[in-house]
């Protein structure tokens, strides 16, 4: 697969996992709380996870009007990453920031 092929693959795949954590990662860089850097540094560790067939499955079987607020699973690479996100998305919501 070309290198754009597979950033764009994992940029989508990243912003899934997002969503199924209650976060949104365009929202989070505009409010500063995700800085373009750490977001880079997220796609690299996202492009050397050993098994990106595995995350492609269970992305497509959690939804997030269902299950909102899902652990990431833990092979993710960005899994220390998605749970600070579902963590601040839940005090946001429960008005503890």
């Amino acid at each position: 697969m070309c290198a754009a092929k597979n950033l764009n693959r994992h940029a989508a795949m990243m912003n899934r996992m997002a969503q199924l954590m209650g976060a949104d990662l365009s929202a989070e860089m505009a409010q500063g709380r995700l800085s373009a850097e750490g977001w880079k540094d997220a796609l690299v560790r996202c492009t050397e996870c050993r098994d990106p067939e595995a995350c492609v499955v269970w992305l497509s079987e959690n939804d997030p009007e269902q299950t909102p607020l899902h652990a990431p699973p833990s092979y993710c690479e960005n899994r220390l990453m998605m749970s600070r996100l579902r963590d601040a998305a839940r005090a946001r919501t429960e008005g503890v920031e």
